[in-house]
């Protein structure tokens, strides 16, 4: 009989102490998907910003932009003025 609540006992603190570790990696795993599910939100909206620069980038304004900026293309009867110092 005292062998067995001996037994008992032993198991009741096995059972507690993995009790305790598993509740600890439970809140690491929660910490994790919460920080996870943060990443995945902000890689979401990376990539609507990517979807509606691809989309402008196919427009005329885009090529016109593009043209002035880095290439100096104007317009035949478009006039430049330049500062001067």
């Amino acid at each position: 009989m005292i062998i067995a609540l001996l037994v008992i006992s032993i198991m009741t603190g096995v059972v507690g102490v993995n009790s305790i570790s598993l509740r600890e990696k439970e809140r690491a795993y929660a910490a994790r998907e919460e920080e996870l599910l943060q990443q995945i939100a902000a890689e979401e909206a990376r990539k609507e910003e990517l979807e509606e620069f691809a989309t402008y980038t196919r427009t005329k304004k885009y090529a016109e932009e593009v043209a002035k900026d880095k290439l100096g293309l104007v317009y035949e009867n478009e006039i430049i003025f330049q500062e001067t110092d």
